[in-house]
């Protein structure tokens, strides 16, 4: 080929050209997303109608007009309802939350123990993390300590009764502490035994799986409310006499019984998405079935119910607020308990614990949601174009 004609040739790529200003711009974005059709206009004239009718009002009363110190209800109540504020309308008490906030996340937790539910989160949090990071170090052990050790280290610490630590009984426990324990407890159980019981329902032995099928369908058939009430109530009547079971014991296994059968049906969608071939590729390979299952199977199902398993687990971390059917108060148990304080009644009172309990468990909620979107998009390389 004559090359003596060619007068340039590129040996570096072109830089990429920045986007039109058109589409970069705010402009850009508020003509593409807000009113690119004339139903785009309307309906973002009504939300902007709504937020101006709504939000300012909601602020003024969560913030502006809000009682944030005080040593009892006269804060919180105008002036006509026997308090200090002028008359009219007042705002949010949380001055209430701020005098009941160490109430709120330990319950009746003895005020000079609660360093040993202090440290126990912080043990939590410090195994937790490192988990959550996809490239940290040493998975299996972390795995280890904080599924097997930590509960057990964190059981004789909070109950006590070992190394001189005063012994404080389950009934003193409360708030979001009862809240997290259950929710770990829940996850860290249902989550295997979920599998456990989807491998079973699909299994070959017709015994496996019909009592696979017995329990998840038995358990999705009632509400959770009914198996806290029969592990509370009915579970005593058919143990030998004498025997029994502390009552925060039951609630723990009620809702990870309850949660498992949940997860089980997740799993199993799951488990029938993945391709014939992938099982039939494991077999040619000449690998057993827990080998095929353990390492060919199961990540890839997984990671394609990211979604339905953290549903699972924001429906479990809501639902423990039921465990006050049998006397334990959650967060939003201890918080509707505080109600009644004849130091703290005012008509904003409950409202304002509301909204606090809400946000709470909307934080924790939120966070679970987040980072299960965050670990869709880092599985997600069988999909990338």
């Amino acid at each position: 080929m004559n090359t003596s004609n060619i007068q340039y040739i590129r040996t570096s790529m072109i830089d990429q050209a920045p986007p039109p200003r058109s589409e970069s711009s705010v402009a850009g974005w508020i003509r593409k997303n807000l009113v690119a059709t004339p139903k785009d206009v309307a309906l973002t004239i009504l939300a902007l109608l709504v937020i101006f009718a709504i939000v300012p009002g909601a602020l003024n009363w969560l913030f502006i007009q809000a009682s944030w110190f005080g040593p009892d209800r006269t804060v919180c109540t105008t002036a006509a309802q026997g308090g200090i504020q002028p008359d009219g309308w007042s705002g949010a008490c949380w001055a209430f939350v701020q005098d009941r906030f160490s109430q709120f996340i330990f319950g009746r937790y003895p005020l000079v123990e609660r360093w040993r539910p202090m440290l126990v989160g912080l043990m939590m949090v410090a195994l937790l993390i490192p988990l959550l990071i996809p490239k940290a170090p040493r998975k299996g052990l972390n795995a280890l300590l904080l599924f097997v050790i930590f509960p057990i280290v964190a059981f004789f610490l909070l109950h006590g009764g070992v190394f001189g630590l005063r012994v404080v009984e389950t009934p003193l426990w409360g708030g979001l502490m009862v809240t997290l324990i259950l929710s770990f407890v829940g996850i860290a159980v249902s989550l295997p035994l979920g599998i456990l019981l989807a491998l079973g329902r699909r299994s070959e032995m017709p015994v496996v799986k019909i009592l696979c099928v017995t329990f998840i369908e038995v358990v999705r058939g009632v509400p959770l409310i009914t198996v806290l009430f029969m592990a509370n109530v009915m579970l005593p009547l058919f143990l030998p006499t004498g025997w029994t079971f502390d009552n925060f014991l039951r609630a723990l296994i009620g809702v990870a019984l309850f949660a498992s059968a949940y997860m089980a049906e997740v799993i199993r969608g799951g488990l029938q998405a993945i391709p014939k071939g992938q099982f039939e590729g494991a077999d040619s390979l000449g690998l057993s079935y827990w080998q095929k299952i353990r390492l060919i199977i199961l990540p890839q199902a997984i990671k394609l119910v990211i979604p339905g398993i953290v549903n699972t687990f924001i429906g479990l971390f809501k639902d423990t607020s039921l465990v006050s059917i049998i006397g334990m108060f959650d967060l939003l148990g201890i918080v509707r308990l505080n109600f009644t304080d004849t130091t703290w009644i005012t008509p904003v009172t409950p409202i304002t614990g509301l909204i606090f309990a809400g946000f709470i468990f909307w934080i924790f909620c939120f966070g679970m949601s987040r980072y299960s979107a965050f670990m869709e998009r880092h599985l997600d390389t069988g999909l990338k174009r």
